[in-house]
């Protein structure tokens, strides 16, 4: 245990988490996904996992230390659902809550078809596989940077 990092924090994510730079995509994913295969396209090259956890349990831990993208819209995205890209399933709102909470006011999420989020998440730094369960939990996390003290 470390003090001041959430235990749901593995050292294997948190060696990825840290390793990453600004502007660079990590991907956080269903029980569904086709997480192996897709991280081995990555730049991290394997898959990581935070089991036994749901998107937004995954997502509250991730955010307490990494910061999102200021500068761009796709900062984050959800996976749209398929013949209903409008549609926000209650695991896509519950990351997006955890998402407003992490940035203290609302920033909206963009969507992504689905087969586009695949190429997407073939070119991201990582993949992080969750416990999740239910459908279209997977997005896109775009990293941002952390300012010097003032």
């Amino acid at each position: 245990m470390l003090k001041g990092i959430d235990p749901r924090l593995n050292a294997e994510v948190l060696h990825c988490l840290r390793a990453m730079g600004h502007g660079d995509v990590l991907v956080l994913a269903d029980t569904n996904f086709p997480s192996d295969q897709v991280a081995r396209h990555t730049v991290y090259g394997e898959l990581l996992r935070m089991d036994n956890l749901t998107c937004a349990e995954a997502a509250n831990a991730i955010l307490s230390v990494f910061p999102l993208d200021t500068f761009v819209d796709d900062f984050a995205a959800r996976m749209e659902v398929v013949d209903a890209p409008d549609e926000v399933p209650p695991v896509q709102a519950e990351v997006q809550a955890e998402i407003d909470a992490a940035e203290g006011e609302p920033r909206q999420m963009v969507s992504v078809e689905r087969f586009e989020f695949y190429d997407r998440a073939r070119e991201a730094y990582a993949v992080i596989q969750t416990g999740e369960r239910r459908f279209y939990g997977c997005f896109l996390f775009r990293k941002g940077v952390i300012p010097p003290d003032a």
